[in-house]
């Protein structure tokens, strides 16, 4: 007898292809909107960065209801809608001539960006999966890495051949093409729903099983626990969107486009790599060593830029930093959700992820006004660098808390 699959693993292929769009488009692209906008229009990179700042606050304050709403009505609605705003906002992007439509077009996209981010998707596959949610969670996230290795080079590629403002227009429509069949066919809310049980496991079998205890968010954030990890991935990852959103025009310094996409391509393709690493193992390890010790490696890879004397010294330390960006992104899920439950994932986790985000949103103007103030990278990069290891002492600082709610 052939065994079927469990659905809750189509559910996470779905979810990897999204990543792909919603990544490519929405954090590894605005280090080419920045550039390319800058290039043509003659605007300052403080003041793009600045918008791009404003986009990333709208995102944030809108994943703390994404990861609600997703647990209440699922994530078709969410992510269709999502879909919608964020092929407006490519689209809209490609056609700026005036300051305030780089604004607006740049707060639709985080918009977008919400419905389909890191909060969406574990959100999304948090009831399919409870003993395999480490690797589930981690092998979706898979398609952000991919975003980028096929992102820059794809967008660099489109411009150079059509003009700006087309290949915008033509990215627009395959976002739409893409991602709407995914949500709209593949998108369920509950394995209930199907008459299936987490983890594909007969119900008689999980009658033994205890349930996750049902957190409020105001209980889950007097824990020391998920506080630690708001201020941890909170630094970690405005220096993530922030170096990221400037890793292009930082390379075009010292590299010409080609080898400038080709540095960026490989730097995701080792961030796939951590990725796969941690799907592999990341149900049978202590994540918060992880977690620190991934963000100490992202340091000293900032830290190799920083000094680097060499344009191949600044290629090592973007990859460095690449291997370890994927699962910067994809560890705070994980972390909640192993020390919280799935019970209360969707809400305490998109408040978690509002609270990142609204700090991480500052990496982009971060970067931008320091380059400006400074005239070059190297502040804003060492800082960064120092930011990580700190982030690294906070993931460690809440592991006593953690264990205690574990015993609770």
């Amino acid at each position: 007898m052939i065994r079927r699959v469990f659905y809750g693993w189509w559910m996470v292929t779905g979810c990897l292809v999204i990543a792909v769009v919603a990544w490519s488009c929405a954090l590894y692209g605005p280090s080419v909107y920045l550039y390319t906008i800058s290039q043509t229009r003659g605007w300052s990179i403080g003041l793009i960065s600045s918008a791009l700042t404003c986009a990333f606050i709208v995102n944030g304050f809108a994943l703390g209801l994404v990861g609600s709403l997703i647990g209440r009505i699922g994530p078709r609605p969410v992510m269709t809608v999502g879909a919608g705003l964020l092929s407006l906002a490519l689209a809209g992007i490609g056609q700026v001539d005036q300051v305030w439509q780089v604004y607006a077009a740049f707060a639709c996209m985080g918009l977008g960006w919400s419905c389909l981010s890191t909060t969406a998707i574990s959100s999304a596959l948090a009831p399919w999966f409870d003993r395999h949610q480490g690797r589930a969670v981690s092998t979706a996230l898979l398609g952000a890495s991919l975003g980028g290795v096929v992102g820059v080079p794809t967008l660099l590629f489109l411009i150079g051949k059509l003009g700006f403002g087309t290949a915008m227009s033509l990215v627009s429509l395959l976002v739409l093409a893409i991602v709407l069949p995914i949500s709209l066919f593949v998108m369920r809310r509950h394995p209930h729903d199907l008459g299936l049980t987490a983890d594909g496991i007969a119900a008689s079998a999980r009658a033994g099983v205890a349930t996750s205890r049902a957190w409020t968010r105001a209980q889950a954030l007097q824990t020391l626990a998920l506080r630690t990890v708001t201020i941890a991935f909170g630094l970690a990852l405005l220096v993530q969107i922030g170096f990221l959103t400037h890793q292009v025009t930082l390379l075009r310094l010292h590299l010409g486009e080609s080898a400038t996409a080709l540095t960026v391509s490989c730097a995701a393709a080792l961030a796939f790599a951590g990725r796969l690493l941690l799907a592999r193992f990341s149900d049978r390890v202590d994540v918060r060593i992880t977690a620190a010790l991934v963000l100490i490696v992202a340091g000293i890879g900032l830290a190799v830029v920083c000094l680097a004397q060499t344009s191949w010294q600044i290629v090592a330390g973007v990859l460095i930093y690449g291997f370890m960006a994927g699962n910067i992104t994809t560890l705070s899920p994980l972390i909640v959700r192993r020390e919280f439950g799935a019970a209360s994932f969707g809400a305490i986790f998109g408040m978690t992820a509002m609270l990142i985000q609204l700090v991480s949103a500052m990496g982009p103007a971060f970067f931008g006004t320091l380059h400006d103030l400074t005239g070059g990278y190297t502040m804003p990069v060492g800082i960064a660098a120092l930011m990580n290891f700190i982030a690294a002492v906070c993931v460690i600082a809440g592991r006593r808390s953690a264990a205690a709610i574990a015993q609770a």
